[in-house]
């Protein structure tokens, strides 16, 4: 696909090469010389958009000095047909390129080209990677964290499938181990008291004290009576769990469908037990010689697996020896696995079964003493985890109201439900806030702030700069003004400042579209809409479309809409509407 700031720098170097190579030819410089030269686009752009360091690299090879070797080049460039309309020497010695019509026509035409496709790159090439998100123990309803991870992992996973990758979305269930044996518990619980009250049997301590239980707990009393109490004890939690997550499950999915994510698969944890692929994935282990026994437990020698992760990444034998390591439980000595065993078989399951290049883990920054021992354990296996396998460490997020925090707790039951938020604001609003922070940040989510319709709500204002142009075309099209072709424009009449530094914002989509993948940091798309906005307002501003020169007029409509086109792409990839009227 197109990506013009990249075809522009590719064009100066050649254009540098080239005008080196007549000069040499001409015995104006030494013939042979190999210069490392980069073409980079300067802070300053007034004297030039594309700045290229060819004099500079090559001054000791070449024996003379930068500025003289630079105006030897500039008398020997030929920019004709090129994308620039001039060069000229700044500083030590830069030959400065400026861009000239042919560019930014040239961008005009490859957004109208490739429609909504634009900003594609190939960098993934077609190799799989899986983006697990949100995965929240389904013990509760879905939570204000799970908003931010949840549109973090979808708007990851679109950006990887458009920067090259097949990308497949995944929910991992936590349907075994102790959270679910809390969960029974608790409903448990709750259930019991309903039928001998409340004084007559106590509630865990570390139970779940949401409301959503005791609502689960009803719901068995409504429709079985008090027929489970006579039910054998791990007879009455088995079916108790088994209900739960029938109703919590489906609620999960819905919520999630609200807010705009379906994934490609609910992978549950049981599945991997009931199979046989943990205990087998823990014999695999032992067979590579990375476990031991002790105290009727086995255990998984982590120490020596980070020690060698940590030398190969660099680290000496002594700077090893010194870091507070410790193993971690397999299998308990009453037999069961613990839920590293099972973390450790999933990710096997990933890698060796599904065959994924590359997966990609958005997690809380609570968890991040998990992530090398997990990728550890998976180089332990051969499947080079500490490569293979991405954690994306996301902060937390904390609820502003009347510029008050919010508090949220879901041992409490006062947790902020995902469906209340959605409630509250939409799911436009919500997708975009939880977005606008790179992941490594917490987010301040103000609520009042995500309802407001001025500039100071970033999705509005993103939402109105595209409103606005659906109404400015519709008003042309009235007046008998229609969008033309690319072909059919004459981009250089476009020579405000405001017209050019539009184009160049619309010829950078492809650039952050790449960057938010390489980086993992869909943030960068918002950002990206949010500055390309702010571009389009002042050239709206500044630059009247309705005008009596009729190719002026043709060329400022086609960039408007061209705008359009862009601000739509880039809402589609976060999910959020690009709304025609507002």
């Amino acid at each position: 696909m197109t990506n013009m700031i990249q075809s522009a720098k590719a064009q100066a170097a050649r254009l540098t090469q080239a005008a080196y190579e007549k000069a040499a030819a001409a015995g104006l410089l030494p013939a042979g010389v190999e210069v490392k030269a980069a073409v980079e686009i300067p802070k300053d752009t007034k004297n030039g958009d594309y700045a290229s360091s060819f004099a500079m690299a090559g001054a000791k090879a070449l024996g003379m000095a930068p500025r003289q070797i630079a105006q030897i080049i500039l008398d020997s460039l030929d920019l004709e047909g090129s994308y620039f309309q001039k060069a000229e020497i700044a500083g030590p010695g830069f030959l400065n390129f400026t861009l000239g019509p042919k560019w930014y026509g040239q961008v005009l035409s490859a957004v109208e080209a490739e429609g909504p496709a634009y900003g594609s790159g190939h960098e993934g090439g077609g190799r799989k990677v899986m983006v697990e998100f949100v995965s929240a123990n389904p013990t509760g309803p879905m939570h204000m964290g799970n908003a931010r991870g949840g549109v973090l992992g979808d708007t990851l996973a679109n950006v990887l499938s458009r920067d090259g990758w097949d990308a497949w979305k995944e929910f991992y269930v936590n349907d075994a181990g102790n959270q679910i044996a809390k969960f029974a518990t608790s409903i448990n619980a709750r259930y019991m008291q309903l039928i001998l009250g409340e004084d007559a049997f106590p509630f865990p301590e570390d139970g779940y004290h949401g409301e959503d239980i005791k609502e689960l707990a009803q719901a068995v009393y409504n429709e079985h009576g008090a027929a489970w109490k006579d039910l054998p004890d791990q007879e009455r939690l088995d079916r108790l769990a088994e209900y739960g997550l029938s109703v919590n499950l489906p609620k999960m999915k819905a919520d999630l469908r609200k807010y705009g994510i379906v994934y490609d698969q609910w992978f549950l944890e049981s599945s991997l037990h009931s199979s046989g692929y943990v205990e087998d994935t823990v014999a695999l282990l032992t067979e590579k010689g990375w476990t031991y026994e002790k105290d009727g437990a086995l255990w998984l020698n982590t120490t020596q697996l980070l020690k060698e992760k940590f030398m190969r990444e660099g680290k000496t034998q002594e700077q090893a020896d010194k870091l507070d390591l410790k193993d971690d439980v397999l299998r308990r000595a009453n037999g069961f696995y613990t839920y590293f065993a099972a973390d450790i078989a999933y990710h096997r399951n990933k890698l060796e079964e599904r065959k994924f290049d590359l997966v990609i883990n958005i997690w809380g920054a609570d968890h991040h003493g998990h992530v090398a021992r997990l990728q550890a354990a998976l180089d332990g296996l051969g499947l080079d985890g500490s490569h293979r396998l991405v954690i994306v460490l996301m902060q937390f997020v904390n609820l502003l109201q009347d510029g008050k925090p919010v508090r949220m707790s879901k041992r409490t039951g006062k947790a902020i439900a995902l469906h209340d938020l959605l409630d509250e604001i939409s799911v436009d609003a919500a997708r975009y806030y939880f977005n606008n922070r790179v992941y490594s940040t917490a987010l301040d989510f103000d609520l009042d702030l995500a309802v407001r319709q001025d500039s100071e709500n970033p999705v509005y204002y993103v939402q109105y700069a595209h409103a606005r142009i659906c109404s400015l075309v519709a008003r042309m099209n009235e007046s008998g003004a229609q969008v033309c072709p690319a072909g059919q424009v004459d981009a250089g009449v476009l020579t405000q400042p405001e017209e050019l530094a539009l184009i160049k914002s619309l010829a950078q989509y492809p650039e952050e579209l790449h960057l938010a993948a390489r980086d993992y940091d869909p943030s960068r798309i918002n950002r990206y809409l949010t500055a390309l906005s702010g571009d389009f307002h002042r050239f709206y501003n500044a630059c009247r479309c309705m005008v009596d020169d009729p190719r002026l007029q043709a060329a400022r409509l086609k960039l408007a809409d061209t705008t359009r086109s862009v601000l739509a792409n880039g809402l589609n990839l976060l999910g959020v509407t690009a709304p025609e009227k507002m």
